[in-house]
């Protein structure tokens, strides 16, 4: 019974509206300002090594490698195999449009969080709540959210991370389910109490660690099967377009499960990264969003194309009929899920392969739980506003602890379908308010043009503009 009401409430929030209202809102904010994506690739790049943290805030890198560490999880290794099996490999065409669309919608949520963000228990802090009350002023729209992230972000979503790492540890090395609960329960409990900076620091050793490692392995693989690129490239374009070739019949299934699962991984427009860049010290809010653009690339074009191809090389990978049955039936017995990976990189290294996906997805999903906890944080202290909030973060701890065991000894149908009725009531809601926000953004990026081909460095100054509910731009850098 209980099942069947979370199934209704996910076939809502996951209506094909959704997943179109994702693509418009990337082409319409691409159209909008001008493809973003390719007139500031150079700009992303190099910001990303620019600037430094502070008492109250961390480095440009440091934000990237905290919205990475979001952004880069379970749904690079097992949310890969998932959008392959229930779309055919037509799904990661889809995955690689919504990231370079999402690109877009990426830059313009992170630059609001900068926008709109305060100093608050000695750090910054911001988000959709922030820019929603601020920008839009509404009290209730700003609170829906704030109390969806704290549930999306601090229960929901970080049981999909730990379900992962508990699946694929058990498959490589025997371990109990309640016994990685345990561990990772015991690892994390002394990171979150750090705080941000804690997060931030152990973010920027590890995910450039885990991401190079990862995809060496993937060039390795690809090298291995060098001759076979363009075959993966056609099938993965005519699996996505052609109505006549063998995965013809999920065509729309490949559409709705790219976008699903992009959108997952990248979390571009999701509303999550923007509590990230809001942390950032930087001289003008679209510098960081500008970085956390670049981010979706990371995630999605590198990470998650690394993911498919080896799969996709190996052919160790099932496609689901939906019409009963399936088309592509290469592993009997397994579930969609990190196994796929594991048989991929096994198929070529079956000392290593099992032990090697297990590793990185420990790291992959760790590290983003570690960021589900600062952005519940965030939203719990914007929900506490002047008060103390001393003992709802406790709380959140707890139920964020809670969540990581729970995902380790569920199944992985029930986290997956939870974490995704998160992913899309957040989606919806941050949609529609930087829909609302998007020409204050292009206001400062013509700001930011202007001082550019002037050959400066931009430093914004709110004095200029006077646009309401950004107070921390007002004052000078000494006074911040």
């Amino acid at each position: 019974m209980m099942q069947q009401f979370i199934d209704q409430i996910y076939n809502i929030v996951w209506s094909d509206a959704l997943v179109y209202f994702c693509l418009l809102s990337g082409v319409y904010f691409t159209i909008r300002f001008k493809l973003p994506q390719l007139r500031y690739l150079k700009d992303m790049v190099k910001l990303l090594f620019t600037g430094n943290s502070s008492d109250k805030g961390i480095s440009s890198f440091q934000a990237f490698s905290l919205a990475i560490s979001g952004r880069v999880g379970t749904g690079n290794i097992a949310g890969v195999a998932t959008a392959i099996a229930m779309g055919g490999p037509g799904a990661i065409f889809w995955m690689w449009a919504i990231a370079f669309l999402g690109a877009s919608s990426a830059m313009v949520e992170a630059t609001l969080g900068q926008m709109y963000k305060e100093v608050k228990d000695g750090q910054y802090r911001g988000g959709p709540a922030f820019y929603i009350l601020r920008g839009l002023k509404s009290k209730v729209f700003a609170w829906t959210l704030a109390a969806v992230t704290v549930i999306s972000t601090g229960f929901l979503l970080p049981s999909v991370q730990s379900n992962s790492i508990s699946i694929s540890a058990n498959a490589a090395f025997g371990l109990s389910h309640h016994l990685i609960a345990i561990i990772l329960i015991l690892i994390l409990g002394v990171i979150i109490i750090g705080g941000v900076k804690r997060i931030s620091r152990v973010a920027e050793y590890v995910v450039p660690f885990m991401a190079g490692a990862y995809i060496l392995m993937a060039l390795i693989i690809m090298a291995l099967n060098f001759t076979s690129i363009p075959d993966i490239f056609y099938l993965i374009l005519d699996s996505a377009f052609n109505v006549d070739s063998a995965f013809g019949g999920v065509i729309g299934m490949a559409i709705s499960w790219g976008v699903k699962r992009g959108i997952y991984s990248n979390e571009a427009g999701q509303g999550t990264a923007p509590h990230a860049a809001a942390a950032a010290e930087v001289t003008h809010p679209i510098k960081q969003g500008l970085v956390q653009g670049f981010s979706v690339y990371v995630d999605t074009l590198f990470v998650c194309s690394a993911t498919a191809f080896m799969i996709l090389f190996t052919g160790q990978y099932n496609v689901i009929n939906p019409e009963g049955g399936f088309l592509v039936h290469n592993l009997p017995n397994i579930a969609p899920g990190p196994e796929f990976t594991q048989y991929a990189v096994a198929h070529h290294f079956p000392l290593i392969g099992d032990a090697f996906v297990a590793i990185a997805l420990l790291f992959f999903a760790f590290t983003t739980i570690m960021a589900y906890y600062y952005i519940a944080e965030t939203n719990v202290s914007f929900i506490m506003g002047k008060n103390k909030s001393t003992w709802m973060v406790w709380a959140l701890r707890i139920l964020i602890l809670v969540s990581v065991y729970m995902g380790c000894v569920t199944t992985a149908a029930s986290a997956w379908t939870l974490g995704d009725i998160g992913v899309g009531i957040m989606a919806w809601l941050n949609l529609i308010a930087i829909l609302l926000l998007h020409n204050k953004v292009l206001l400062l990026l013509k700001d930011y043009d202007s001082q550019r081909k002037a050959g400066k460095d931009p430093v914004f100054d709110n004095s200029k503009f006077n646009i309401p509910g950004m107070e921390f731009w007002n004052r000078n850098k000494e006074e911040k």
